[in-house]
């Protein structure tokens, strides 16, 4: 068993930490993202959506979307929960987290993606007013979060979850995306301080 993994990017840290606050420790082998490597049949085959990471289990079976292989581990090592315990506790964590991946997650990653000019020979075509667009996107789901917040320690309740960690990367990649966080946000900063500061987030 590996993990295909680039340190740089933002949806393998969201595993690394997931198994860090599991207690796991799965070998990682460093995968450089440059065009050939993407786009080599080898690769390509482990998954055509052509990212990373990838878990790749002894008998060849390949599960990529971070996710997905959260979800793994998960299952074999239920202890801490991190999906939520209960149909209420499951529920509540899926549609955080699910807010914080397509709401807030996904924007900062398109205003990545469509501003920034290293960016220029995998995302094409760049759309800057679409990366802009993001950007609003990214701001929105964060009052959102705000608010939240204001009622509950985590994202999705007084529990650490899934949704905490994709909510954590995706404030740390706002910094590489270039977009600042507003000053009014007094939860989403507590918040922010309380989970950078627990010993996953360094994975």
């Amino acid at each position: 068993m590996k993990i295909l993994d680039t340190t740089t990017a933002p949806n393998p840290r969201r595993v690394r930490i997931f198994l860090a606050e599991k207690g796991l420790s799965v070998p990682f082998e460093p995968f450089e993202m440059n065009m050939t490597n993407l786009r080599s049949e080898e690769f390509t085959a482990m998954n055509p959506m052509q990212r990373v990471p990838i878990l790749v289990l002894d008998d060849g079976t390949c599960i990529s979307e971070s996710v997905a292989i959260c979800r793994y581990f998960e299952e074999l090592h239920p202890e801490p929960p991190l999906f939520g315990t209960g149909a209420l506790g499951k529920a509540l964590v899926e549609m955080w987290n699910r807010r914080m991946e397509l709401n807030f997650f996904t924007a900062v990653g398109q205003a990545f993606r469509h501003l920034h000019p290293n960016m220029r020979e995998r995302e094409v075509p760049q759309v800057a007013e679409w990366g802009e667009a993001n950007k609003a996107k990214c701001l929105g789901a964060l009052k959102i979060l705000d608010d939240q917040l204001a009622n509950t320690q985590y994202v999705a309740s007084e529990n650490y979850s899934i949704a905490d960690i994709t909510g954590l990367v995706a404030v740390d990649f706002m910094k590489v995306a270039r977009i600042d966080m507003p000053d009014t946000l007094s939860n989403v900063q507590r918040w922010y301080n309380e989970v950078s500061a627990r010993p996953s987030a360094k994975a």
